[in-house]
């Protein structure tokens, strides 16, 4: 090494020599640079190569390389390519909405003021449950009638009575027999009457037997729900005034909803009534709900030519929720040849998917890939990727930072 540095010493002394005597004295700076210049020019061939501690070497500049203790800090794992059959279908744009046969709008039968609200938006209720209580004039009144109704019954059958006494006595003559009768039945027709009108204003039996009963008025109206479900809307306050069939309430049962589609007139020959789909929401893009299609028009909308098609699918999490936007998605056949892969090893590069694929323990190579049908966790794969090709599943990150770093750029 000593001797290396003694020579390298000699040849610059040579060369400053040189210099000196071909460079006239009355030009000293101009020596001085060509000096600076000659020294900064030679080669010193003992110096080492210099290289960036702490970062994984690019002996390719396809390739990123890691190191042992970087593929086992990254844990990669990795997933042939593999060739097969795979499904084909067909997608159709769709929205969820509440199955109308398990939907109910809540309305008042009879104008009043709202006097207490027993429930909120999203909230379970119960067959008969109480949803609200309105204060009713009306309904006093109808009250009222009722009680008048049946005193007048209760005094005709008094008097028919009296006046069929009367006349086996020979006290009374057989027309006024029959004129006592009529007004009685005037009277029932009345009462009855007055009944009705309080069961169609939502009256309940047993209050009417207690109002009956009781001789007592009470003029409030109990809104009910008609069946199980859970309140999707709700549209008064207390101490409001409402008036006769306002929507106060919307109940629904979400445990199955209707997914309504809209199929193009060229696919209308795969659809069939009671055919099995899956449904795949836009708020859950990698779950699919299984569903059955219940409706198929008999018409296609004339300024769409599109047909209605509808789907019921069970919603026991309610996960699915009315007004979401949907694709309904209907198998039709198979591709019998498709490379296919686990969609996680398919990675968002710059402009298009990308995967990086395994050359050996430490090389991975970033490739641009054109993905096709996706279904579950699969995917196919178009162009880009050979069968039997290991493409990374776990670990990526890793060799997405590397790649960054270093500036690869993925194989096309």
């Amino acid at each position: 090494m000593k001797s290396n540095s003694r020579s390298q010493t000699a040849h610059e002394r040579s060369i400053l020599s040189a210099v000196r005597c071909q460079v006239p004295r009355s030009q000293p700076l101009l020596v001085f640079g060509l000096v600076v210049l000659v020294w900064a020019a030679c080669d010193r061939p003992g110096d080492p190569p210099v290289s960036s501690p702490g970062h994984s070497s690019q002996e390719n500049s396809g390739l990123i390389q890691l190191s042992d203790e970087e593929v086992q800090r990254a844990r990669i794992e990795v997933a042939p390519v593999t060739r097969g059959p795979f499904p084909v279908y067909r997608e159709f744009p769709a929205a969820v909405q509440a199955n109308e046969n398990e939907l109910a709008e809540v309305t008042p039968l009879i104008p009043g003021r709202v006097t207490r609200v027993a429930v909120d938006v999203g909230q379970d209720v119960k067959k008969e449950a109480l949803l609200a209580m309105l204060h009713s004039a009306e309904l006093g009144m109808a009250e009222s009638a009722y009680l008048k109704a049946i005193a007048r019954e209760y005094e005709a059958d008094l008097f028919y009575a009296r006046a069929v006494d009367l006349y086996e006595a020979k006290a009374v003559s057989l027309a006024d027999v029959q004129r006592r009768e009529a007004v009685m039945k005037t009277a029932r027709a009345e009462s009855r009457e007055a009944r009705n009108r309080l069961e169609l204003l939502g009256v309940p039996s047993s209050e009417i037997t207690r109002l009956a009963r009781e001789q007592t008025i009470r003029p409030e109206v109990s809104i009910r729900a008609p069946f199980d479900g859970r309140v999707i809307m709700r549209n008064l306050t207390r101490g409001e005034i409402v008036e006769k069939g306002q929507r106060l309430f919307t109940v629904a049962d979400l445990s199955n909803v209707w997914v309504v589609a809209n199929v193009p007139e060229k696919d209308v020959r795969f659809v069939r009534q009671d055919q099995s789909v899956e449904v795949v929401a836009a708020a859950y893009p990698h779950g699919s709900f299984p569903g059955t299609i219940t409706y198929v028009s008999d018409v296609l909308d004339p300024s769409t030519r599109t047909m209605k098609v509808r789907v019921t699918v069970r919603n026991p999490d309610r996960l699915l929720k009315p007004e979401m936007f949907a694709l309904v998605r209907l198998y039709a056949g198979s591709k019998q040849d498709a490379l296919t892969i686990p969609r996680v090893a398919v990675q968002d590069g710059s402009m298009v998917p990308m995967v990086f694929v395994k050359k050996d323990d430490r090389s991975f190579e970033p490739r641009r890939i054109t993905v096709g049908d996706e279904r579950g966790d699969m995917v196919t794969i178009v162009k880009g990727l050979e069968e039997g090709d290991l493409v990374v599943t776990r670990g990526a990150f890793l060799l997405k930072s590397e790649m960054e770093i270093d500036k690869v750029e993925p194989t096309p």
